[in-house]
């Protein structure tokens, strides 16, 4: 498989694979004590993680990548390049499960959508190729502190169910962005639409950019974008931004995979173990407390980033 990624990407990959094959296997002899640990230790531990994350994500209303990559980055001793990889398609899996579903209900727009997944996915696939060519100590970096910034942003912010938008800009008005969907908590059809919709697409460059770079899925930044900047109404938002993911994280994983930074032993197990996390985490939407999942998601990006900050500054290895 080394040779393979060295014809297809020049070498770099396949050192970087080398790497991480030898740092896995002392991790797993280190950690065991036992030299010739098998193989699948690490993969199994890596299911176990993803479902119990994928069970937070529903809990705490985040998508799996945003807790995915920090932390598996972090805690487990796999490449960074591999896990950016595995994270986008987590992110894609729960996507294109979702999407079909939030059309049907109107709550996925495709008019909101598809100009912002155009941005989006453009500039994801140039944070794909940003994030292969750094130093992996500088993304680990960059991506601590985006991680603690994105903890923040769950502290100070706070999503209006219904926004009042004080009226249709030109933009918003000539792609004709608006709708109505059926509110089944009051039994009422919401009408909708959007403002300051240059300011949303400017944006929406950065958001693809660090969606493609961190491997993050980016639902945590489309969501206070499409809800608290342009006015969409909070359940609007939050299913267009799902279905977003599923255009947006395949341009910057195709990058991935063409680049051969997608390795099944990390991948399989990490969908595997999100999807079935998310289907218990379901069950258990109804009866938990919201405010408490939201302070368990805070803390986990803030051990998830502290430890990614630390570690691409060479502090803690």
């Amino acid at each position: 498989m080394l040779d393979w990624l060295a014809t297809f990407t020049g070498g770099g990959l396949a050192a970087k694979a080398t790497a991480a094959v030898t740092t896995t296997g002392a991790a797993v002899s280190t950690a065991a004590g036992t030299p010739g640990m098998p193989w699948w230790v690490w993969p199994l531990l890596l299911f176990i993680t993803t479902f119990v994350l994928g069970i937070v994500a529903v809990l705490g209303g985040v998508g799996g990548g945003v807790l995915f990559v920090p932390i598996v980055g972090s805690f487990f001793p796999f490449n960074l390049d591999f896990v950016r990889g595995a994270g986008l398609l987590v992110a894609l899996a729960g996507a294109l499960a979702a999407g079909p579903g939030l059309l049907k209900l109107n709550l996925a727009n495709l008019r909101l959508a598809l100009p912002v997944a155009l941005i989006a996915s453009t500039f994801s696939m140039v944070g794909a190729f940003i994030g292969l060519a750094l130093p992996n100590n500088v993304v680990q970096t960059a991506l601590g502190i985006t991680i603690v910034l994105i903890a923040f942003l769950f502290v100070v912010s706070k999503n209006t169910e219904f926004p009042q938008v004080g009226g249709s800009d030109k933009l918003a008005r000539f792609l004709k962005i608006g709708g109505t969907y059926y509110e089944r908590s009051s039994g009422k059809t919401v009408d909708w639409s959007v403002w300051r919709t240059p300011q949303g697409f400017l944006l929406f460059i950065a958001i693809g950019i660090m969606a493609g770079m961190f491997g993050l899925g980016a639902g945590w930044a489309n969501v206070p974008v499409l809800n608290l900047l342009m006015g969409a109404p909070l359940k609007v938002a939050v299913g267009t931004s799902k279905f977003l993911l599923s255009i947006t994280d395949t341009s910057a994983a195709w990058v991935y995979l063409n680049q051969g930074a997608v390795l099944p032993v990390i991948a399989v197990p990490s969908i595997v173990g999100i999807m079935l996390g998310s289907f218990v985490g379901v069950r258990l939407l109804a009866t938990a407390k919201p405010k408490a999942v939201k302070y368990l998601v805070i803390v986990l990006l803030l051990a998830a980033g502290l430890r990614s900050l630390l570690k691409g500054l060479g502090i803690w290895n």
